[in-house]
């Protein structure tokens, strides 16, 4: 798995735009996937406007997972989902990305791997607490951007249930790339 491979989509798509606006748009959620990676909460909310919103449209009426309005609930989100479970590390394969003045949208097939110990802790049984397993999915997250601060007003997440079938997913941690250092 290659945690930077989504982000190098976006940065050459970022690198190739005229548009200043665009490539704006384009910088703040390369700078929100970096944040995500290294679990760094205030990085990821330094991309966000005061009242973000996140909706993800396979489970709507889960507080947790659509945090609204404030930043704390932001921030729970990712300490609960993210940092408590290491699921930062995370591959996506972006085969589509389409930004405008108002929105950046990215597409293609992410694969998260959770340590065993947080999939036992969920309830599902694998046979190594040690090893790391792979969600995986389509996934959609369209990035609505603030047209007077030029911040993420949020995300609004497609996605296929990447958890199904994840015990049979297993991965060595070797088999994780570490996030490049590229700013």
């Amino acid at each position: 798995m290659d945690v930077n491979k989504g982000i190098r989509v976006c940065e050459e798509i970022a690198a190739s735009e005229t548009d200043p606006r665009k490539r704006h748009n384009l910088e703040m959620v390369i700078a929100h996937m970096r944040a995500e990676a290294r679990c760094d909460v205030q990085g990821v909310l330094d991309t966000l406007v005061d009242e973000p919103c996140y909706v993800w449209h396979s489970a709507p009426d889960d507080p947790l997972l659509n945090p609204r309005g404030s930043r704390e609930a932001v921030a729970d989100f990712y300490d609960r989902m993210i940092v408590r479970t290491g699921a930062h590390r995370l591959e996506w394969d972006i085969t589509r990305v389409m930004v405008d003045e108002h929105a950046v949208l990215t597409e293609g097939v992410m694969r998260v791997a959770f340590p065993g110990w947080a999939l036992a802790e969920m309830d599902i049984a694998v046979d190594d607490p040690d090893a790391y397993y792979v969600a995986e999915g389509i996934t959609t997250v369209i990035w609505p951007v603030d047209p007077e601060t030029g911040l993420l007003v949020g995300e609004e997440v497609y996605e296929y249930d990447k958890m199904a079938g994840i015990a049979d997913r297993k991965i060595a941690p070797s088999d994780i790339l570490p996030l490049s250092s590229a700013a």
